[in-house]
């Protein structure tokens, strides 16, 4: 007789569990990177959940009280801190006060996770033994940032309203986290720095896995991923990155230089040439509603990149709803692009005209961005890399790879 011997359905294994179900269903197909970066454990003592915007903690007997749906959204729930880099973005709001700012950024959090699953299906809220929801929700702060929030609760404390006691100490509502605000500030700036480019990286790579399994259809979850990126991204680096991943030049040797290191020695070796980026295109969005300013901020980044990056041209693009001004410049000529060139447009906004411009007039660029306030009639593939700048918080492009302008950094 064989005798099985039984799996015992442990802590750890339950939140690998959670863990890998959520990355494989398609629906968290954006979270897929994110939930990637940093470790993810289980503390006997810690009493219910805990992240420093890059490792992920849970307490067992809190994961133990819970089902796999609340587990997930309680992980969910502290990837979005990652997400929103809150421990380095709301610092100031923590040195305010520490119990407001956890508070804010977990009340806009949750409603966020409320409304990904409404009817439960894969996350539902932490609870109490007793069925008592576990944490912050609060309709009245649907569709609020994290300091309006803020502003709110900080008033209601003062006054013992809302969810404080008539006293003003304490909250009557727990959080079921914990964020580690001192953790995070003990990172030096170069860490702090790699963790932001890591995170960015990370929901790149779940945006192509979200259109890999989804296409351009689950307008839910990329309207929500939208949203909370545009505030936050560090466009600068995303542009770098972008021209160092689709754009680098390869190295090769050739003969037709010696090496003159060398030369001197009666040594023929070749030289090591890099076969930079080739023609790029930059299409930049006149209509009505873009303001001089934007143009102006963008360019002047756009053009400091190029001549990092040594493209062999740039071809600069005004256009509205069709191509109002076509302007060329060599390497030689890059840095003159500010003072030189002379904007053009004021119409409509049809990116599609830049496509068929650049067909009609056989341009074949190595890459191409495109910047634009969104509001856009469609949005064309081309056959390129493509990098979409968009001022307008919410928005997404359905192709190639979408960063948001913050105007006042």
């Amino acid at each position: 007789m064989n005798m099985v011997t039984p799996v015992f359905d442990t802590t750890e294994r339950k939140l690998k569990r959670v863990k890998i179900n959520l990355m494989r269903d398609p629906r968290f197909a954006y979270w897929r990177g994110i939930m990637m970066i940093g470790t993810t454990s289980i503390d006997d003592k810690f009493p219910t959940a805990y992240t420093d915007g890059c490792n992920e903690v849970y307490g067992r007997a809190f994961v133990d009280s819970q089902d796999d749906k609340q587990v997930a959204f309680t992980m969910l729930h502290e990837n979005l801190h990652k997400i929103g880099r809150d421990l380095g973005i709301w610092r100031k709001l923590f040195e305010e006060d520490a119990q407001l700012a956890n508070m804010a950024c977990d009340y806009h959090h949750n409603l966020l996770l409320v409304d990904m699953d409404p009817l439960e299906q894969t996350i539902r809220f932490p609870t109490h033994a007793d069925g008592k929801r576990m944490g912050l929700l609060d309709e009245r702060f649907r569709g609020m940032d994290v300091p309006t929030i803020f502003r709110i609760l900080k008033k209601e404390k003062q006054e013992g309203k809302g969810p404080f006691k008539p006293d003003g100490d304490g909250q009557e509502t727990e959080n079921f986290d914990e964020h580690g605000w001192g953790d995070a500030d003990s990172r030096t700036e170069d860490e702090k720095h790699e963790l932001e480019r890591e995170i960015d990286r990370a929901l790149r790579v779940g945006e192509m896995e979200h259109r890999k399994v989804n296409g351009n259809k689950a307008g839910g979850m990329e309207r929500f991923f939208s949203e909370l990126l545009s505030p936050k991204i560090d466009w600068r680096t995303v542009l770098a990155d972008f021209w160092r991943s689709n754009c680098a030049g390869r190295d090769d040797n050739t003969w037709r230089t010696p090496n003159r290191r060398f030369v001197g020695m009666d040594i023929l070796l070749p030289s090591t040439i890099s076969e930079r980026v080739g023609r790029g295109v930059i299409g930049v969005d006149t209509s009505g509603s873009v303001t001089g300013k934007q143009i102006n901020l963008m360019m002047s980044e756009v053009v400091h990149v190029a001549s990092q990056a040594q493209p062999e041209s740039i071809e600069l693009i005004y256009w509205d709803s069709a191509v109002a001004r076509h302007e060329s410049y060599g390497e030689d000529a890059l840095d003159t692009i500010l003072t030189s060139t002379k904007p053009a447009g004021g119409g409509g906004t049809s990116p599609a005209c830049v496509k068929r411009y650049l067909t009609d007039k056989r341009i074949e660029p190595e890459f191409i961005i495109m910047l634009t306030d969104g509001y856009v009639d469609s949005w064309p593939e081309f056959d390129c890399p493509t990098l979409w700048v968009i001022t307008t918080k919410g928005i997404t492009a359905s192709s190639g790879i979408t960063i948001h302008l913050n105007e006042d950094e």
